[in-house]
């Protein structure tokens, strides 16, 4: 009875821990949601329902362009990321090669330090190089991080590949191409697709290292918004808030389900 009372009284604290833990990281955003909706101007004080900032937010033809900037940025860093990030690691997976154990080890640099660190550091390169920033050099800090994320996802799912398969197909008369998409891509393409759309949601809401490698006319989106804060947060900056997070928590459930589903 002593035990079943010590096991009950720690489960209800293991419980409420987990209650003030999860309503310490979600409340803000959920207050967040709730104030894009406001009727009132300064966003503090609850005025009653309206949709008027989200309307004004697709009336404000900067955010337009900085969204344009945002989505031109991420789809050409997640094509190019995707890409080159699945050679990679089917290279890495199938062969072995001196100093294979460093380059692994050097992939997870990316996805360990900190990202003020990546972008002064590129700043610093692109700098150095006398290279012009803008869209371009965007794009290439974007890559630099994204690829170590799709080489990781692509060699997890790597690792679940039965090789007799491709040796199988090989040993029937199909050639390395062959086996290549009917055997292996159609494996391993739930792994390249969570990674494309990883590599997508990091891109596009990115802030900090866009911060140190944009150049003139290449605003992106979050960059765009803090802007905006440092004179006081708007209602506006909520409502684009709030469809960060629904673009952020749709692309999150993809990766799930396809995560599940492999």
């Amino acid at each position: 009875m002593a035990d079943f009372s010590v096991k009950n009284g720690q489960r209800k604290g293991l419980l409420t821990w987990a209650v003030v833990m999860y309503s310490f990281f979600y409340l803000p955003i959920l207050t967040l949601i709730v104030f894009s909706f406001n009727a009132s101007r300064g966003g503090v004080v609850w005025r009653g329902f309206s949709l008027e900032w989200y309307a004004r937010l697709f009336q404000d033809a900067s955010l337009g362009i900085a969204l344009k900037n945002s989505l031109i940025v991420a789809f050409a860093t997640t094509l190019v990321s995707t890409g080159i990030g699945t050679m990679a690691a089917l290279a890495m997976h199938k062969y072995h090669f001196r100093g294979k154990m460093l380059w692994t080890g050097i992939i997870y640099i990316p996805v360990i330090i900190p990202e003020i660190v990546v972008g002064v550091s590129l700043l610093s390169f692109f700098a150095l190089l006398k290279i012009t920033l803008g869209f371009g050099t965007i794009t290439v800090a974007h890559i630099a991080f994204c690829l170590s994320y799709v080489i990781i996802v692509v060699q997890t799912r790597l690792h679940g590949l039965d090789l007799s398969l491709e040796e199988a197909s090989m040993d029937l008369g199909a050639g390395r191409y062959k086996t290549f998409f009917y055997v292996t891509l159609p494996v391993i393409a739930p792994g390249i697709i969570s990674s494309a759309l990883l590599c997508f949601t990091l891109s596009i809401d990115d802030f900090v290292i866009t911060f140190f490698t944009q150049g003139p006319n290449s605003t992106t989106l979050p960059v765009k918004i803090y802007s905006m804060v440092k004179f006081g947060v708007s209602p506006v900056v909520n409502a684009i808030s709030t469809l960060f997070l629904l673009v952020t928590a749709v692309t999150v459930i993809l990766i799930s389900r396809l995560e599940k589903e492999a």
